[in-house]
């Protein structure tokens, strides 16, 4: 799920503000907060809708969709799992330590999640809710400019030292 699975809002969030601290200037530290704090703010929007979709709902509703185990374990509460129940680990986030492997990592985070945007679209057929992914859909994409602009600084900044 794009709220606690492997290309989720928690995983970026965690992994963006986890590769800050090894940064080698402000400006890559300071792209990797704003992002990082955006997919927070993602996070909560995830889970906003989630909340909606299910508020009010029963241990039979969630049944009928085979959904019943996570009704056992949770009710209603948003809780940070894959699509296929798997709760979050700490292994979804990847940390180097290297700025140009972290920031490949990121290009590819960011691409994951877009895709699982695009699968949610082609899933749903509430247009309030196709609005709200779209928007951040929308904003993956943005973020992927933007790491890509940092990875092209870097390693411009390799090539001047040879």
């Amino acid at each position: 799920m794009v709220y606690g699975g492997p290309d989720g809002e928690l995983a970026a969030s965690l992994r963006y503000l986890s590769q800050r601290f090894t940064m080698p200037d402000n400006r890559g530290k300071a792209l990797l907060t704003d992002i990082g704090t955006e997919e927070l703010a993602h996070l909560e929007i995830v889970g906003s809708i989630v909340g909606q979709l299910t508020d009010g709902e029963g241990a039979k509703s969630f049944d009928k969709y085979g959904v019943g185990d996570y009704y056992v374990d949770h009710a209603n509460a948003v809780y940070p799992a894959s699509a296929a129940g798997v709760p979050f680990t700490a292994a979804y986030l990847q940390s180097k330590g290297d700025p140009i492997a972290d920031l490949a990592e990121n290009l590819a985070a960011e691409q994951k999640a877009r895709a699982t945007y695009d699968n949610i679209l082609r899933l749903s057929d509430d247009p309030d809710v196709n609005e709200v992914i779209k928007f951040l859909r929308e904003r993956e994409v943005v973020h992927f400019q933007r790491f890509g602009e940092l990875l092209d600084y870097y390693q411009s900044k390799i090539e001047d030292c040879k």
